[in-house]
């Protein structure tokens, strides 16, 4: 269980909207089961756990990183009976209760409810070798899975793809203005020498912007690394599958949480649980608007203040 020692700590954010959105169709004192995709460093997970001792939990996770503490974490807590902790991406969360489903579950559509928290974790963005933060110097990696060893990494992607796509992804996934200039500085730095790290790429990010627009509320890199980061782990795209399949997995009344970090993510949640209930009368949207931090919880994490949180029910 190597690397726990240096798992940072995760604030789990939305936490008791999460626990009472899903749990307020408990069903008295019989055994129900949650499906937590994205386990992290198991806020959400173990307050399910605590919070209700009928309450047991699939819980997915792509990072070894993850895996490895959350392992430690479940021991220590004595949760091994209760929280079931699996390496992989929640893409393939059927292949996952398949696996499972002798000794676990009778049924796929058993769950009360289904946990997605997209954002990145603390620890991903305080490790600088992890490469997601230009805050911290280090490798261009920004795997989620970085036992996956024929995976693409970020460096790949700034070293080897044409201007013209480099500059469609970031504008793509980032939403940047400057994307056109950003690429072609990066393929005109890259002839001198590979960019490897994290700082070399915020300089040429940085440089790309005009003077009077660097010292901005938002640093000029943060919608590019932004974009690099979900176009290597193809997160948008593999949100876009998996929520339908997993509001399918849902038993009646049951419910799928997504907590979402900027508005590309959230543009796709937003329409998927529209057409849901749209498409038939299986499902409900029960947050007409998302549920957003309240100024306490900004205050102790500013890093939840961009989250928010949308819940749809099977009826």
């Amino acid at each position: 269980m190597e690397n726990t020692e240096n798992y940072k700590k995760h604030v789990s954010v939305l936490f008791d909207e999460c626990l009472q959105g899903i749990l307020e169709n408990k069903d008295g004192e019989k055994e129900e089961w949650i499906a937590d995709l994205t386990f992290g460093g198991g806020g959400h997970s173990l307050g399910f756990c605590e919070q209700n001792p009928f309450i047991k939990i699939l819980a997915l996770d792509q990072d070894m990183d993850a895996i490895n503490n959350g392992l430690k974490v479940i021991t220590d807590r004595n949760y091994q009976d209760r929280i079931f902790l699996n390496h992989d991406n929640f893409k393939n969360i059927q292949q996952v209760i398949e696996k499972n489903s002798l000794h676990l579950l009778k049924s796929q559509k058993q769950f009360l409810g289904i946990l997605m928290d997209l954002g990145v974790s603390s620890h991903h963005f305080d490790q600088g070798e992890r490469g997601f933060s230009f805050m911290n110097d280090g490798s261009l990696d920004m795997r989620m899975n970085q036992a996956d060893d024929e995976s693409l990494s970020a460096k790949d992607v700034i070293n080897t793809y044409s201007e013209v796509e480099l500059a469609d992804i970031i504008y793509k996934y980032g939403e940047e203005g400057f994307s056109r200039i950003i690429a072609r500085n990066i393929v005109e730095k890259r002839k001198e020498a590979e960019v490897q790290t994290t700082k070399e790429l915020e300089n040429i990010i940085f440089h790309s912007y005009p003077a009077k627009l660097r010292k901005g509320k938002i640093h000029p890199a943060t919608r590019t690394f932004q974009a690099l980061r979900l176009y290597v782990n193809q997160e948008l795209e593999v949100l876009e599958k998996t929520l339908s399949v997993a509001a399918s997995l849902l038993r009646s009344k049951g419910r799928l949480a997504v907590i979402s970090f900027h508005s590309l993510e959230d543009r796709i949640v937003k329409h998927e649980f529209r057409r849901l209930e749209k498409d038939g009368s299986n499902f409900k949207v029960i947050t007409k608007k998302p549920i957003v931090p309240k100024s306490e919880e900004i205050k102790r994490n500013f890093r939840s203040r961009s989250a928010k949180l949308r819940i749809l029910e099977h009826i």
